[in-house]
């Protein structure tokens, strides 16, 4: 074999040893993501133009929903075009970008939901407060912040990846070029590598899920001991569809990176694939269930969302 360290393309395998399935996830992800698209889009927009909706919470939200139609869109197409055409060649570039998305996306979102937390936190345990503590510029600075390190910590780890030589090895036993799946393909040590997710899953996993676990056994303490059941109703439902979706997210995510393998051993296909349908349901079933929980668990959404379609259908 040509020693050769620099590929012009990856071939992505995905379900190809399972003609029939892909069929049957073809039609199943592109449902999915139109209801990624539609569910996202409407309430990225209820919280855009309903004045109601213009609060520390709310804002987070719209900046989650725009983050999973940019993460699902940077990934879904191309799989639903290598389901359905077999094109299962991908260039190299095209991995690089495909990587720094997900990546920066998959970042950003954890630093996102432990900011929702803090909020909560101020709002339920503070609430005289809270419109001091979380003044449009501090909650603006907060989502730009998350926005800005997911993005440097994904041009970081996609740099170290695609840098390595992977001597012809091209095929990535995975539906995307997701970060560990090429880097097992390389033919040089990835300890640097593995070092830097460690750190990164530190700071972008482990450090917002401590703020979000901190932030809610406050807020139960001081739910706890309000007098009003009415009241301790209203708290519990403010922040159950926040924690549903921080359950769901995080559930999945640790599953694929909370470990990160370098080596691939002999005979682990079964394993590799049941890997990859893990992707796909964090890259697409969780976006999708995003909107659709905080649409039945609010009620201000949900009025927000009935007014903003009444008023569109008004206008034509």
């Amino acid at each position: 074999m040509d020693n050769q360290t620099f590929l012009n393309e990856f071939i992505l395998i995905g379900l190809s040893g399972y003609p029939k399935l892909e069929i049957i996830f073809f039609a199943l992800i592109l449902v999915m993501y139109l209801i990624i698209l539609m569910g996202n889009g409407v309430l990225m927009l209820a919280s855009i133009f309903d004045s109601r909706l213009h609060t520390p919470m709310y804002f987070f939200l719209g900046n989650l929903s725009f983050l999973d139609i940019c993460y699902t869109s940077s990934s879904v197409p191309s799989t639903l075009v290598s389901l359905i055409s077999k094109k299962r060649n991908i260039s190299f570039s095209g991995c690089a970008v495909q990587m720094f998305l997900g990546f920066a996306m998959g970042s950003t979102e954890c630093l996102l939901l432990g900011m929702m937390a803090f909020d909560r936190y101020v709002a339920i345990c503070n609430p005289l407060r809270y419109p001091i503590i979380m003044n449009k510029l501090v909650y603006v600075l907060m989502a730009a912040l998350s926005w800005l390190s997911g993005g440097v910590n994904s041009i970081v780890q996609t740099v170290l990846a695609m840098r390595l030589p992977f001597c012809q090895n091209n095929i990535i036993n995975h539906f995307l070029c997701e970060i560990l799946a090429v880097l097992k393909l390389a033919c040089a040590d990835i300890s640097l590598n593995i070092t830097t997710l460690t750190l990164s899953n530190m700071i972008f996993l482990v450090l917002p899920l401590l703020i979000i676990f901190f932030s809610y056994m406050f807020i139960l303490y001081t739910i706890l001991r309000m007098n009003s059941a009415t009241g301790r109703r209203k708290a519990f439902s403010t922040c159950s569809a926040h924690l549903t979706v921080v359950i769901i997210f995080y559930g999945t995510i640790f599953f694929m990176y909370a470990k990160p393998k370098s080596q691939e051993m002999p005979g682990e296909k079964p394993m590799q694939a049941s890997e990859g349908l893990i992707s796909v349901f964090y890259g697409v079933v969780t976006p999708m269930l995003n909107p659709i929980i905080y649409s039945l668990r609010n009620k201000d959404v949900q009025v927000a969302v009935r007014y903003l379609l009444s008023r569109r259908a008004l206008n034509q």
